[in-house]
């Protein structure tokens, strides 16, 4: 067995959800270097243009789409027109997703609304729409981007962690469903990443010291770091490759040991 080959994507077609920036591009980065054809969405022209350039200096051919995640019927048109400009969806990462820092009592139900029905409703509706091609062709990997959030609470962020702990049970249940038909469900869990969002919780303070959200981050993780988007490309490749044929329904937690550690001694 040539073990390597396994995690090569060669000719397969990779739908990435919001993969114009942050983890979203470092995962269809990676799913570019190991051979895949790369689509991915924006909701906004700007967002599209500023995206493609951003490839291009990657090297990386990519093809975007305006679409939305949580319109049905503009996803079924997604889903064909990547079919016919670069072949069927052999893996979807399910990766677009907002939060609201809004405290529970203070946060209006539009507003939770709206988190629940990206963050959760629109891998849904992703979901739905290439499983059909993948039950016909045999074959099919689907990512689903989950949080630290699907495992522990935080203030202010009830909409998130509720989307997030049902989108680990939706994979779940994709996999419950379909691994007959040789589907994988699986999702990733990322622990706190630095990214440009999260570049303001790390700024140095006047005097020097750490922002107290970064203190915060890094003592609760046992590598004493910040992730960076490139720590989720293995992991990405991986469960989008056939070396993991036989992993379904996995939630792979990459957060530096955030879960494994109960925190230090006061």
């Amino acid at each position: 067995m040539d073990m390597m080959r396994q995690f090569s994507l060669e000719g397969k077609v990779a739908l990435v959800t919001g993969g114009a920036y942050g983890i979203g591009f470092a995962m269809a980065e990676a799913l570019a270097l190991a051979g895949a054809k790369i689509a991915f969405n924006c909701r906004s022209q700007a967002n599209l243009d500023k995206a493609m350039a951003d490839y291009q200096a990657k090297g990386i051919q990519a093809k975007g789409y305006i679409c939305d995640v949580t319109q049905e019927e503009a996803v079924q048109t997604l889903v064909a027109d990547i079919a016919r400009d670069l072949g069927p969806v052999d893996i979807l990462v399910n990766n677009a997703g907002i939060i609201k820092r809004i405290p529970m009592t203070e946060m209006s139900a539009e507003d939770f609304r709206q988190v629940v029905d990206i963050d959760l409703v629109g891998p849904f509706i992703c979901a739905k729409a290439v499983i059909p091609g993948m039950i016909e062709r045999g074959h099919g990997k689907i990512i689903n981007i989950c949080s630290m959030m699907s495992e522990l609470g935080r203030e202010t962020v009830s909409a998130y962690a509720a989307a997030k702990g049902g989108l680990k049970m939706l994979t779940r249940n994709i996999c419950s469903e379909y691994g007959g038909a040789n589907i994988q469900c699986n999702a990733i869990g990322p622990g706190y990443i630095a990214t440009s969002q999260t570049a303001p919780l790390r700024e140095r303070q006047s005097d020097g010291s750490r922002h107290p959200f970064d203190q915060f981050i890094v003592s609760k993780t046992p590598a004493a770091r910040w992730g960076e988007p490139e720590d989720l490309m293995g992991p990405a490749v991986f469960l989008a490759s056939d070396a993991s044929n036989f992993v379904n329904g996995h939630i792979l937690y990459v957060d530096g040991g955030i879960l494994a550690y109960i925190g230090k001694q006061p």
